[in-house]
């Protein structure tokens, strides 16, 4: 459960954006998005490949 104490003074606003920051670190969302439908293990590896080439590509093209 996320805890988000309000300061004296401070703004509904600023709790807010805290909230929503502790929020996104938990990746709640991420994964709930993530296990809307199954991704075969093989499919997961493959899109780590093509990943990982995407960045070694760009790497070596800034290196030039």
């Amino acid at each position: 459960m996320i805890i988000v104490n309000v300061k004296e003074n401070e703004s509904i606003e600023k709790a807010l954006k805290r909230f929503k920051k502790k929020f996104d670190k938990t990746g709640a969302v991420r994964e709930l998005r993530a296990r809307q439908h199954f991704v075969k293990p093989s499919v997961k590896n493959r899109e780590q490949v093509i990943k990982a080439a995407y960045k070694q590509r760009l790497q070596t093209e800034a290196s030039k």
